[in-house]
């Protein structure tokens, strides 16, 4: 009997050395592991990202059917909305942080297995939202005029822009809604409601549009009141369900001021943040408006295709923000880490890929956008050289979604105004003394987008990848 014990003893210690064998050889290696990781995380990346990317146009895409109905109106009506989407664009870009904010501290706290809190912390950027858009909305409607003014809208331009102005603004607080209900769903992981609302809300725009335009006739005021309405609707669209759930959740529906000043505090550091790459903008602009009326247009529509393309990027970014900050609410460290490799080497090659295309297409893009050979060349030249940078810009834009899904926006406000800086520094006697030194339009065209990425995407990316090579960022 003691035999037969042993025997069987040794035919278990066979098996489970036999089955550990084969788990072993089952398992994958260190490396292939490793992949799969990367592959799950790629995906989970491109299920965020791609509708977000659609999320992410709406408002550009506004503008442009906007663009598309006004242009039956008359030159001066199409001057006008240049001058009036100008404004709310840039008014409107500026409060961007109310969905980066919202995502970042929606995520944390979801991560943290506090999801009441979490959904808490969104219907109190809700608040802030609506409330910004108030003030936004009611401050604009007043200054329509001689913000137009300033922007160099007379006569019947002039007045044609102030109509549209006064038109489109009332429906600011509605998009900043939207701003603060996409963060809500980014941090709850649900983009795909976001991407519904901002295709079906674009639609409403284009059946408004052509029916107050050219049915009614009710000129640009029609076209500002077409996506005024658009994006209320878009508004409530998210909002609703965003209130459904947080009160299904335990969440309050009434004003938390402590709440509502927290978002507030998070989103002064973004706003700087913005403000500070705004105004490199502005002056790039500026600086191409110096090297001549031919190197302005080229610049014009090389920056048109830009900020498209830009919107790719910044979705893979956004991506990664959300998963890094649930990772982060939940304690993983390690985990918040692989993200940021994984995000980084996904943003890369993602710009990889748009830069290739950028480029390629850019050897004739110039035709849609000119009939002037000259200018067709100079947007080929400005096209290839920002293709060669994508890649940078790439990674440098997923950095920076997950600095800011840590919730480093103070890191981000002071690196972002010290690089702006010194581009505006640098930027200014290369355009004013250098270019005029150059021989020709292609060599300045070649100076300013180099310069550009350089000095300014670059100073990013160099700052970011330096903060993720530390502990701090991670809190």
């Amino acid at each position: 009997m003691q035999a037969d014990v042993h025997t069987d003893n040794n035919t278990m210690q066979q098996r489970r050395l036999h089955g550990s064998k084969e788990a072993e050889s089952a398992a994958p290696s260190t490396d292939e592991g490793t992949a799969i990781r990367e592959r799950a995380t790629s995906r989970r990346i491109l299920a965020l990202a791609l509708p977000t990317f659609g999320q992410l146009i709406a408002e550009p895409t506004f503008i442009l059917i906007d663009t598309a109905i006004v242009g039956h109106i008359g030159d001066a009506a199409l001057a006008g909305l240049s001058i009036g989407s100008t404004i709310i664009l840039t008014a409107v870009g500026l409060c961007i942080f109310l969905a980066y904010s919202t995502t970042a501290q929606v995520a944390h706290l979801l991560g943290a297995g506090k999801r009441r809190e979490g959904l808490q912390a969104g219907i109190d950027g809700l608040w802030l939202a609506l409330g910004i858009g108030l003030i936004l909305g009611v401050g604009l409607f007043v200054a329509a005029e001689p913000l137009c003014r300033a922007l160099g809208g007379q006569g019947e331009v002039l007045h044609q822009a102030t109509m549209y102005t006064r038109a489109v603004v009332l429906g600011a607080p509605g998009m900043l809604l939207v701003y603060a209900a996409n963060g809500i769903f980014r941090g709850l992981q649900k983009v795909r409601i976001t991407l519904i609302a901002a295709v079906s809300g674009a639609v409403l725009n284009t059946v408004l549009e052509v029916l107050f335009v050219l049915v009614f006739r009710w000129g640009i005021t029609g076209s500002g009141a077409a996506t005024m309405i658009a994006q209320w609707y878009m508004g409530l669209f998210l909002v609703i369900p965003a209130m459904l759930w947080a009160t299904a959740d335990g969440a309050s529906l009434k004003p938390q001021l402590a709440g509502i000043a927290a978002a507030g505090g998070d989103g002064i550091p973004l706003f700087i943040r913005t403000l500070a790459i705004r105004a490199a903008m502005v002056v790039t602009v500026a600086s191409a408006a110096r090297m001549g009326t031919a190197v302005l247009a080229g610049f014009q529509a090389v920056n048109s295709s830009w900020n498209f393309a830009m919107n790719v990027l910044d979705s893979v970014g956004i991506a990664g923000q959300t998963l890094v900050a649930t990772a982060l609410g939940a304690g993983q460290r390690t985990r918040a880490r692989e993200l940021t490799r994984d995000t980084g080497r996904m943003g890369m090659l993602t710009g990889v890929v748009i830069g290739v295309g950028f480029a390629v297409v850019g050897l004739f893009a110039g035709h849609f956008f000119s009939s002037t050979p000259h200018i067709q060349g100079l947007i080929a030249i400005g096209m290839v050289t920002m293709g060669v940078f994508f890649p940078l810009q790439g990674w440098m834009m997923a950095i920076d979604g997950i600095l800011i899904g840590a919730r480093d926006y103070r890191y981000l406000a002071l690196t972002c105004g010290l690089t702006a800086a010194v581009y505006i520094v640098c930027i200014m006697p290369l355009a004013g003394v250098v270019a005029p030194q150059l021989g020709s339009d292609a060599a300045r065209t070649a100076l300013l987008w180099v310069a550009f990425n350089v000095i300014l995407m670059g100073g990013r990316g160099l700052f970011n990848g330096l903060r993720i090579r530390s502990d701090a960022w991670i809190g």
